[in-house]
C-alpha cells in the first residue's frame, strides 16, 4: 500500500473501509442507526428543526437519500416531522428522547473508533494527517457543504 501513489483510490477504500467497520461496531453495541442515520441525529441534536434539504446539503446527501434516512429514522421513533408553523408547506424534522438517547450511544462508539485510529501515530503524525485531510477537503469541496458543520461528531 505504500507504494500506490492512486490517493484518490485509497482515500475511497479506507472511506469504505471506516464506514463498514463503524456500521458493524454500531450494530455489535446495540445500536439502532447506520453512520449516515447518526450523522443526521448528531445534526439534530446541535439544533433541533432543521429542514432535510438543510442536512442534505452538510452531508452532501441528495433530496431522496435524506428521505430515506428520516423515513428510517421516523420508523424506529428516534425523530419525528413536523409542519412548520413558521412555513405550512416546510417540514422540519425533530430529534425524539429515543433519538437523543441512540445519538449519544452512537457518539459513544464513533468516539473509540476516532481513538483506535489515532493509537498507532504520534501526535504530530495525526496533525499532519487532519491538515492533509483538510487540506483536500478545502481544495475540493462544493459551496453547498457547510465547512462549520462538515463531519461535526463523526
Amino acid at each position: 500500500m505504500s507504494n500506490d501513489h492512486r490517493l484518490i483510490y485509497l482515500l475511497s477504500i479506507v472511506q469504505q473501509t471506516l464506514k463498514d467497520h463503524t456500521n458493524r461496531t454500531l450494530a455489535e453495541m446495540g445500536g439502532k442507526v447506520t453512520l449516515a442515520q447518526a450523522a443526521i441525529l448528531f445534526l439534530l441534536k446541535e439544533k433541533d428543526r432543521r429542514y432535510m434539504s438543510e442536512m442534505g446539503q452538510v452531508m452532501g446527501v441528495d433530496n431522496s437519500a435524506m428521505t430515506r434516512l428520516v423515513d428510517r429514522l421516523e420508523n424506529a421513533g428516534l425523530v419525528k416531522r413536523r409542519i412548520d408553523p413558521e412555513n405550512r408547506r416546510a417540514i422540519s424534522i425533530l430529534l425524539t428522547p429515543a433519538g437523543r438517547r441512540e445519538a449519544a450511544a452512537a457518539l459513544s462508539v464513533i468516539k473509540r473508533i476516532n481513538e483506535e485510529i489515532k493509537k498507532d501515530y504520534s501526535p504530530a503524525e495525526v496533525d499532519a494527517f487532519k491538515k492533509i485531510l483538510g487540506g483536500i477537503l478545502r481544495k475540493f469541496k462544493t459551496p453547498s457543504i457547510s465547512s462549520r458543520e462538515h463531519g461535526r461528531g463523526v
